[in-house]
């Protein structure tokens, strides 16, 4: 009797601990990592956050950034300075590779020209009919020899990587009533957040 009321015990101080990490984690990895960046940049230039306040570097730079995206968008002179760079850039043997890359990574999720904002079903299986979410990157392959093909991009569940595939078009569905955001939510969390309330996930018997 005295061993089971014990397991019993034990259980429940178990089911407690964890319980406790499942509120405190998210929490503080997401401190941990917001003190991570901005640390991070402030060490780009030790001796000013140092002599001042921690933190003031970080500001220094997310106003410089703020300022730079402001004046390129907005006003011809700047544009005109930012075009030139990014032409120089682009023409650089060696660099223009590296930077092209970045740039396209970049603008595939942030800006006004970002990539993955066409969520689609992919059949991946007939028998058993099987789908997949992902984005459809490239409309028209036609250029590489594909004119009836599309490229469609798939995340991985619970990782920053992914694959893109050849799929022929007939074989995606848009997803139109799902945004871009709530499609990769429900991809990279494995299905249970995005489009979906919680009601609806599977819950293991405890």
């Amino acid at each position: 009797m005295e061993e089971t009321h014990f397991k019993q015990i034990f259980n429940t101080l178990a089911k407690s601990f964890f319980q406790g990490l499942l509120i405190l984690g998210p929490f503080a990895l997401t401190i941990w990592i917001i003190w991570y960046i901005v640390s991070s940049i402030d060490n780009i230039i030790p001796a000013v956050s140092e002599k001042t306040y921690p933190g003031i570097t970080f500001l220094i730079v997310i106003c410089s950034t703020t300022l730079i995206g402001y004046l390129g968008n907005k006003f011809i002179l700047g544009r005109v300075i930012v075009d030139s760079f990014d032409y120089i850039l682009e023409h650089t043997p060696g660099i223009k590779f590296i930077y092209t890359s970045l740039k396209d990574v970049m603008t595939s999720f942030v800006g006004d020209k970002k990539k993955f904002n066409r969520p689609v079903l992919i059949k991946t299986s007939v028998e058993p009919e099987v789908w997949r979410v992902g984005f459809l990157t490239q409309s028209d392959l036609s250029s590489v020899g594909y004119p009836q093909y599309v490229a469609v991009y798939l995340p991985h569940s619970y990782a920053v990587s992914g694959w893109v595939v050849f799929v022929l078009a007939e074989s995606i569905v848009s997803l139109d009533n799902v945004s871009a955001a709530q499609a990769m939510k429900f991809a990279v969390s494995g299905g249970v957040a995005g489009f979906h309330s919680d009601d609806n996930v599977f819950k293991a018997p405890e």
